[in-house]
């Protein structure tokens, strides 16, 4: 995979393999089994593929990593469950870089309030694949003005929505989503709008990754 590129249709769950566990904890992930349609029109429960991907992912061992090892596994998960390339991670690190405060807080924040970011938090769209599509495809609004712009920076108080009238399917798979709100986000479900209340804390943000190592590894 480029790092000049998101993430591919059928490489999305790639890393999720090769660290043993969904990075968005997704039912339908490789890594977990799931019911599956058969050929003679059964069902059937998947073995989970939690091993790397390839003929001899079953057998491969799971070799202790270097310390450069470790750093880079760390952000290939934080630009994977963002589904940022290098250069989108690169560049919003050194941002965060600038003026006072903690640069790993920083960084966190920057990621969440990106608008795909927040309509994937707030259930919008299940996927954050599904939420720039969503975007890019402009079925997101702004305060009432479509943006497809999937890293345009929200700040507190705007309102993230989907026009029910322009995009009704959209809407109504969004009020169909289920899932648990961060406490930075006020929702709407009924009308599929989204307030940015605050900025989060990085306590709040859900995510498995050690984001001190990711800083690290920019550090180098």
């Amino acid at each position: 995979m480029s790092n000049k590129k998101q993430i591919g249709k059928g490489a999305k769950h790639t890393l999720c393999r090769r660290i043993g566990q969904c990075i968005w904890g997704m039912a339908n992930c490789p890594t977990n089994s799931h019911v599956i349609k058969t050929r003679e029109g059964g069902e059937a429960t998947s073995s989970p593929k939690a091993y790397p991907a390839g003929q001899h992912g079953p057998n491969k061992r799971r070799n202790k990593l270097s310390t450069y090892g470790e750093l880079l596994l760390e952000k290939q998960k934080l630009r994977t469950f963002y589904n940022l390339t290098e250069h989108q991670l690169r560049f919003i690190y050194k941002q965060a870089q600038k003026g006072d405060g903690n640069t790993a807080d920083k960084l966190l924040r920057s990621l969440e309030m990106r608008l795909v970011s927040v309509v994937y938090r707030s259930g919008l769209c299940k996927t954050i694949f599904a939420a720039r599509q969503a975007v890019s495809h402009r079925h997101i609004l702004i305060d009432g003005k479509i943006v497809d712009r999937a890293s345009y920076r929200l700040n507190p108080g705007q309102v993230v929505s989907i026009n029910a009238q322009r995009s009704p399917m959209i809407a109504e798979i969004s009020k169909s989503i289920d899932t648990i709100l961060p406490p930075y986000l006020e929702k709407n479900a009924a009308e599929c709008k989204v307030t940015v209340a605050r900025e989060p804390l990085s306590e709040e943000i859900s995510i498995d990754c050690a984001i001190i190592k990711v800083v690290e590894y920019y550090a180098r």
